[in-house]
């Protein structure tokens, strides 16, 4: 994998997110970015086989239709707060978290869960693959001063 593209992956997903905090805020969300639907999205179940291609609009609206569904059966809060987005108004990068596996995703953690599901303009990166190569980094870094 070319870095340069691994390094603007990592860059947006380590990025600022505001979250859908309620579930009207999420239900608002989908309706724009179901205007920005096209051919140029990404999908990808994190921990799955990281995609090459995108999909095509009809996949993409689907995705949302029932990913949509899953969230709101799936996680019986009053409250959504799951759904995370670099810009609510032209969605670029999108984190969805797995109501099955929340952990801290929305406070602070050393070790935060992965999202469960990232949609993304951006060429896609294998993040278990990327996330650790760079923390195996940062360890072996911090031990030369200890």
């Amino acid at each position: 994998m070319d870095i340069s593209i691994q390094k603007a992956y990592l860059s947006a997903f380590r990025g600022k997110f505001s979250s859908t905090m309620r579930w009207h805020d999420l239900d608002a969300f989908w309706q724009v970015l179901k205007m920005h639907a096209d051919d140029r999205w990404y999908i990808y179940t994190v921990g799955k086989v990281t995609p090459e291609f995108t999909v095509n609009k009809t996949c993409f609206l689907t995705f949302i239709d029932n990913i949509d569904s899953l969230l709101h059966k799936k996680h019986k809060k009053d409250y959504c707060g799951i759904v995370y987005v670099d810009n609510k108004n032209a969605p670029e990068f999108i984190k969805i978290y797995d109501p099955n596996n929340l952990g801290v995703s929305c406070g602070f953690s050393d070790n935060p869960p992965l999202p469960g599901w990232i949609l993304s303009r951006l060429q896609l990166v294998d993040l278990s693959v990327a996330l650790t190569s760079s923390s195996d980094r940062k360890r072996w870094w911090q031990k030369l001063f200890q």
